[in-house]
This record gives C-alpha cells, sequence and structure tokens, in this order.
C-alpha cells in the first residue's frame, strides 16, 4: 500500500503559483525526502495533504484514504511536524504536550517523558522562555509521542545544534525500524543522503525527479578540476558547467565523453587533472539546472 498518494494536486494562491500536477507516491515503510528550496512548494504539498489547505485540483490519498472524506480517520495516523510551531503563550511544555495527546484522546504522558529525556527537554519551563532549539524539541515531541504510522516532518532539524539532529535522527531511524513511514522534507540534502531511501526533487511547484536516492545521484556527470588554467576550454563548453575557477585552477561538471575530455586537457598547459564524483549539493543543481530534460514519474518530460 502506498503510505501517501497525489494525482495532479495543485494549489494556486490567487494567481501565484503554488504546486501543479504534483503526482506523488510514497509506499509504507519508506524513509522518503522531499527535496526543494525554500519556496519549491514543499510546505503547500504537505499541508494540502493533511487538509490544511483545499487543493485547487488534483487528488491526495494517506494510506488509501482522500484527505478530502477521510481527514479525522489519516490524522490520527499521522505525526506532523510545521516548519515553524506556535504554541499558546504562558503554557508551560508539559501543559503543551498534555494538551496535543488529549486532542488525540490518547494517553502519552510515559513516551513524552521518555522523549523528552532523550532531547533533553525541561517541561517545567514556559514557551516564552524557550529557544528555538528547545520549540522544535517541543514540536517533535508532539509529533512523536502517539507513535504514529506515519510521521509528517517539515524541514524538522532547523534550530537544532548537531548532537540534538543526531539524537533525532536516532530516533527516527528506531521509529522506521519498528514499521513507521517517513515522509522528511528538507533542503539540506546531506540529511537526504543519510537517512533516505527514496527522495523526489521539486522545483517552482513541480516534480522534476522522483527515485531512489541512489538513482538519483546517477547523473553521469563527474566534476573536474583543471589546475595550471582558469577559464573552461571552448571545446568542452557544451558538455560542462563551470562551478568555480581560483587563481591558477578552474573546476566544473561534466557530461560528456570522457576521451574529449582527455583529449582536451592534453591540448591545454595544465599542471594537474582531478575527476571525481559530484557532491550531492552538485548533483540537486544539475537537476534544477537541467529542468526542461527532467522527467516526472509518468516517463514524461518538463517543457
Amino acid at each position: 500500500m502506498d503510505a501517501i498518494r497525489t494525482a495532479s494536486l495543485t494549489k494556486y494562491y490567487g494567481k501565484a503559483r503554488g504546486i501543479t500536477d504534483v503526482n506523488l507516491a510514497v509506499k509504507e515503510g519508506d524513509f522518503f525526502g522531499f527535496i526543494g528550496p525554500n519556496g519549491a512548494g514543499k510546505s503547500t504539498t504537505i499541508r494540502a495533504l493533511l487538509g490544511l489547505i483545499r487543493p485547487g485540483s488534483g487528488r491526495a490519498e494517506i494510506f488509501g484514504k482522500d484527505i478530502r472524506q477521510k481527514k479525522q480517520e489519516i490524522l490520527a495516523e499521522v505525526g506532523y511536524m510545521p516548519s515553524e510551531a506556535a504554541f499558546y503563550s504562558g503554557m508551560r511544555v508539559r501543559d503543551i504536550l498534555a494538551l496535543s495527546a488529549g486532542l488525540r484522546k490518547r494517553e502519552c504522558g510515559g513516551e513524552a517523558r521518555a522523549l523528552c529525556d532523550r532531547l533533553a527537554l525541561d517541561t517545567a519551563k514556559r514557551v516564552e522562555e524557550l529557544s528555538l532549539g528547545n520549540r522544535k524539541k517541543v514540536s517533535i515531541v508532539c509529533a512523536m509521542q502517539h507513535r504514529p504510522r506515519l510521521y509528517i516532518l517539515d524541514e524538522p532539524t532547523s534550530g537544532l545544534d548537531p548532537l540534538m539532529q543526531k539524537e533525532f535522527f536516532d530516533l527516527l531511524k528506531e521509529r522506521h525500524e519498528q514499521g513507521a513511514t517517513i515522509f522528511l522534507s528538507s533542503h539540506v540534502l546531506s540529511e537526504i543522503q543519510r537517512n533516505c531511501s527514496r527522495a523526489a526533487i521539486i522545483r517552482e511547484g513541480r516534480l522534476i525527479a522522483q527515485d531512489s536516492v541512489e538513482n538519483l545521484s546517477k547523473t553521469g556527470a563527474r566534476r573536474v578540476t583543471l589546475h595550471g588554467v582558469t577559464s573552461l576550454p571552448p571545446q568542452l563548453a557544451c558538455h560542462a558547467k563551470s562551478t568555480g575557477a581560483a587563481a591558477d585552477s578552474i573546476s566544473f561538471l561534466y557530461s560528456g565523453n570522457i576521451r574529449e575530455l582527455l583529449a582536451a586537457a592534453a591540448s591545454l598547459p595544465i599542471t594537474d587533472m582531478t575527476i571525481v564524483e559530484p557532491s550531492l549539493d552538485e548533483i540537486f543543481l544539475h537537476y534544477y539546472e537541467n529542468k526542461e530534460t527532467q522527467k516526472q514519474p509518468d516517463g514524461k518530460e518538463n517543457g
């Protein structure tokens, strides 16, 4: 069964673009990454999935149930963490956690205490006394304390220090191993690479790629650095994208024939040359800068 499925999901805010024809499929048990920079449409997609906003057209299902028809049933099985959480001022952390559990008609005290201990969260503090990182921790506990089948997490690690980020992902891995589905929205590509098995890339409201993280990384491009020259050789320009130049070298992503690269290099006054796999950040830029050749999950190309 698919934990998440959308069909041509579209949302505009007046004339402003939100998302357009998003066809997303996340299988139950996946640890799925949703990649895109700020403003790409990640949060709009998530809010439409959860019934927090009404799409202009298209369909969204969670565990085979339509969000418009079965919203209450769906939300009972979901742990949602928004990118920016807001809490009632004056309340203590323990009261917020109890309120969250009460709204679900669940007793979560033991689980909440265990999560607070792992995240070093002081439940006696009031909301206005909390740092951004501690507000994030409250949001994490609210999303996890009822042990849902599906976690939908929108930019969850911003504001957390590195140690807390590690603890957070340890918690997610444990829940995933116990059978939960994780849907992680992020623009931090290393988070996706380290933790997710599958991912989708969204650009300007449209999905431009959806596959395993391993396959998304196979662009065919290599990062090449030529030492001794500072400009991109003209004979390589049609297959290369410059990524920077230093005082005595130039780096570029190269997707052409390796023999042509070596032949061009042999004719240049280079002093050294390196060819390595591109970083995930460079791969991400490759997808964004080559939008017109990227395929949707149905095999159609974006024009």
